[in-house]
């Protein structure tokens, strides 16, 4: 199980974005829907949702690629390209990094995974709670509750 009490650092593809990490993820998830395949070129998208005073842009300046409506905001390394976090419209207190940016990223499977009604059918994560699209944020203090609980 990956050590949490330690500040964790990674990056994007290329170098020029580096990110630090200090504190617990409230969340690990994965995400299934169409425009995470397709900003991923994979079958989903992983995410350690981390308290936004937990996260730290060390190096270089992102830019905003994927979506560009008023929901959410896709930061990616403006030279490799790599999707490195995103953060959401109206809401400061957290930002969901892409797990697989940490330089060891190995050890923080999804908990939650969500939109599993665009998931390909061959796809399994192992996760603990599964949604059909977002969970309804009354639910948000008991997914990150149990989530803690497990960690």
């Amino acid at each position: 199980m990956t050590d949490w009490t330690q500040a964790h650092e990674g990056g994007c593809r290329c170098g020029a974005l580096r990110f630090r990490l200090t504190g617990a993820p409230m969340l690990t998830s994965a995400c299934h829907c169409t425009g995470c395949q397709k900003m991923t070129g994979s079958a989903f998208s992983l995410t350690l949702t981390m308290p936004a005073a937990g996260f730290a842009l060390l190096q270089g300046e992102p830019v905003i690629g994927g979506l560009h409506g008023p929901v959410a905001h896709h930061y990616h390394c403006d030279r490799c390209k790599s999707w490195v976090f995103t953060r959401a419209e109206g809401i400061d207190w957290f930002v969901n990094v892409r797990t697989t940016m940490l330089d060891a990223p190995d050890d923080a499977p999804p908990f939650l995974e969500t939109w599993t009604d665009e998931k390909l059918p061959w796809v399994e994560t192992g996760a603990a709670k599964r949604y059909p699209g977002d969970p309804d944020w009354s639910d948000w203090d008991r997914l990150t509750g149990e989530y803690a609980a497990r960690a």
